[in-house]
């Protein structure tokens, strides 16, 4: 199950994680969100103990989607060793985020 992350545990689950992290940006009102969520949630239980996968509400956490420049949701952002690596911004394939996972890993 992908990772519940807000403006509170943010830092501490994603910038200090040693693990590759996939964030993806999503509200409840947004129509491709609602598509891309059961391919997050995929990819939470594929890649347990090897990244983080977490999903962040920007209506309830402002504060991290205005540090990131979330202006488009769904947003999906790829961060290792606390630094922005990759992103893809709209809804895309899982093997597009998958791509992009697997090349934090090596």
């Amino acid at each position: 199950m992908a990772v519940e992350l807000t403006d509170s545990n943010f830092e501490e689950t994603v910038l200090n994680s040693d693990k590759p992290v996939m964030v993806d940006f999503w509200a409840e009102w947004c129509g491709p969100c609602r598509m891309v969520g059961p391919i997050v949630e995929e990819l939470a239980n594929e890649y347990e103990g090897k990244a983080v996968i977490g999903k962040l509400n920007v209506d309830h956490n402002p504060a991290v989607a205005q540090k990131y420049g979330i202006r488009n949701i769904p947003t999906v952002l790829f961060i290792k060793n606390g630094e922005v690596v990759d992103r893809q911004v709209g809804a895309g394939p899982k093997a597009s985020y998958q791509t992009k996972l697997d090349a934090q890993m090596a």
